[in-house]
């Protein structure tokens, strides 16, 4: 049993994703710098999950902190969980959709805004809604 509301086999996952998509949000893997469709987006509207489709980031957190990845500077109150992750020989934190588990990327405390915080995200584990 998931500790996640919104739960799906891997089977149904791997029906429903890309297989960049399944590597990266349900492997936990990492899209390469500069190449995602959301790095250089500046449109307004909101970043969902693009495993469920939960309002993760509102585009008004979005900026451009030149690492090749989308970075917001906070997320949607609730929508996102934090994981301590020491894999690579780094100590880092992974955010996770709160809603399925998806892996969406790491939260640095480097930002430049107030917040202080750099949502470092990739590109295939959101989607955009103009809404």
């Amino acid at each position: 049993m998931s500790k996640y509301p919104f739960d799906k086999t891997e089977d149904e996952w791997r029906k429903e994703l890309s297989e960049e998509q399944y590597r990266v949000l349900r492997q936990k893997g990492t899209e390469r710098p500069f190449t995602g469709a959301y790095n250089i987006h500046s449109e307004d509207g909101t970043y969902k999950c693009m495993g469920c489709h939960v309002p993760l980031f509102e585009s008004t957190s979005k900026f451009d902190s030149g690492c090749g990845w989308p970075s917001f500077d906070q997320s949607i109150e609730g929508s996102v969980e934090y994981i301590k992750d020491t894999t690579h020989g780094m100590i880092r934190t992974e955010i996770l959709c709160a809603n399925c588990g998806s892996h969406l990327g790491h939260i640095f405390d480097d930002g430049p805004t107030e917040t202080g915080q750099r949502y470092c995200v990739n590109s295939v584990s959101i989607d955009f809604d103009k809404s």
